[in-house]
């Protein structure tokens, strides 16, 4: 396994997490004040959790894919992957900063 799956399977799993804090900190808000603007963060967020939890299943779980990942996919198919989900981690881990205030 190089290193571009282990890159783009913890970044991932970092967004996994980046998104359930996310889901929380909009979930609580919706409660408070019903606004339309936060339904609507809570509802993009639960979707890309959704998207994210899947990777990790695909990655790391599911005994075919994970497998197929390791070994058949192209190091610049890889290369890709790892970028997406490390500038999706950013974004989020800055997301995750302005909105835990």
């Amino acid at each position: 396994m190089s290193i571009w799956v282990t890159v783009a399977q913890v970044a991932a799993g970092v967004n996994v997490v980046l998104l359930l804090a996310l889901t929380y900190v909009w979930g609580r808000n919706y409660a408070k004040f019903r606004s339309k603007h936060t339904l609507g963060l809570l509802v993009f967020a639960l979707l890309l959790l959704a998207e994210n939890v899947g990777v990790v299943y695909y990655y790391v779980l599911d005994p075919q894919l994970s497998a197929w990942w390791g070994s058949a996919v192209p190091d610049i198919v890889w290369q890709w992957q790892m970028a997406i989900h490390v500038v999706e981690a950013v974004a989020l881990a800055f997301l995750t900063w302005t909105a835990w205030d």
